[in-house]
């Protein structure tokens, strides 16, 4: 307990204030004179805890509002009694009160200690908060960043199971193509058996394409060793160099996963054309002959020029 004496006069009147600026604040008991005795002010600290309630019914747009409410109150009171403890300080100073001048001034620096304290607490808060708010933040990218990197993987997974599953449909696929090229129509029975054969044919390849498997495109295209599997090489007069001729086997892909490189022949560059080559072969007949006559002439000489020496 704090205690304010002072000496009044019988006549004067008495004085009342009252101080309420926070909950750890003192709260100052009115105080009156009643005649030449001194009488004494009493103040308690009363503090009072808030009262949490936990309800799942509560709104919290009206609770932002109570507390809003709240800390207007707070602030109002506040203020009402440091104006209350100023004049009680001023008339104080006027009547050359000193013990009333030392408790009021002892009040008001607890209040200013009180004020210091708060400020460093709030700073103190304001950094954990920033710091809690930061380490929210980086969870919340962490996680998204593992539901991402989860859901490749399992798109992965799936996509990886079904290109397998595919490679081994591949030899199936083939053997329905060789059957088809080795089908020679020629009864009508035989007809409905092919035509059968190339409904189950057609249903298989719409099936893959259903599935994103597509052809990997070859004759007339340049060859590309990320696709093709090129086994044999020849010149040709129709494609350029590196141009693929023909198909052996068909390639597939799944996206952009090569289920099987395709088996091609590839153009070696330009080669002689036919009339190059006819040219050629007659500039030989023609050197041929040549030799030929001149050889000839040449046996025919050196006969003359004995039967000369001789006779």
């Amino acid at each position: 307990h704090v205690c304010f004496k002072q000496r009044l006069p019988p006549s004067s009147r008495p004085l009342r204030f009252s101080f309420t600026p926070s909950l750890r604040f003192l709260n100052l008991v009115p105080f009156a004179s009643t005649g030449g005795e001194t009488d004494t002010i009493h103040t308690q600290q009363q503090v009072q805890e808030p009262q949490i309630e936990d309800s799942s019914d509560v709104d919290v747009a009206a609770e932002d509002d109570t507390a809003a409410d709240e800390s207007s109150d707070v602030e109002e009171t506040s203020s009402s009694a440091i104006s209350s403890l100023l004049q009680s300080y001023k008339e104080a100073l006027a009547s050359n009160d000193e013990s009333k001048v030392a408790d009021i001034e002892a009040l008001l620096k607890s209040i200013e200690d009180e004020k210091v304290d708060l400020e460093k607490k709030m700073a103190s808060l304001s950094e954990e908060l920033s710091t809690e708010k930061d380490r929210v933040l980086r969870i919340g990218a962490d996680f998204d960043n593992f539901r991402k990197r989860t859901e490749r993987e399992r798109l992965s997974l799936v996509a990886n199971a079904q290109g397998e599953v595919l490679e081994n449909l591949l030899p199936v696929l083939d053997n329905f193509e060789r059957a088809k090229a080795q089908i020679k129509v020629k009864t009508e029975g035989e007809e409905k058996i092919n035509n059968s054969y190339q409904s189950i044919y057609k249903q298989f390849m719409e099936i893959l394409g259903s599935l994103g498997v597509e052809p990997v495109d070859t004759v007339g295209n340049p060859f590309d060793p990320m696709l093709h599997e090129a086994i044999m090489q020849e010149d040709s007069t129709e494609f350029e160099e590196d141009i693929i001729l023909q198909e052996f086997q068909k390639g597939f892909k799944l996206g952009d996963r090569l289920l099987r490189p395709a088996m091609v022949k590839v153009s070696a560059g330009p080669g002689p054309s036919k009339t190059e080559q006819g040219e050629s072969s007659e500039s030989a007949d023609v050197g041929e002959s040549k030799e030929t006559s001149e050889t000839a002439e040449s046996s025919e000489t050196t006969k003359t020029h004995r039967e000369a020496e001789s006779s």
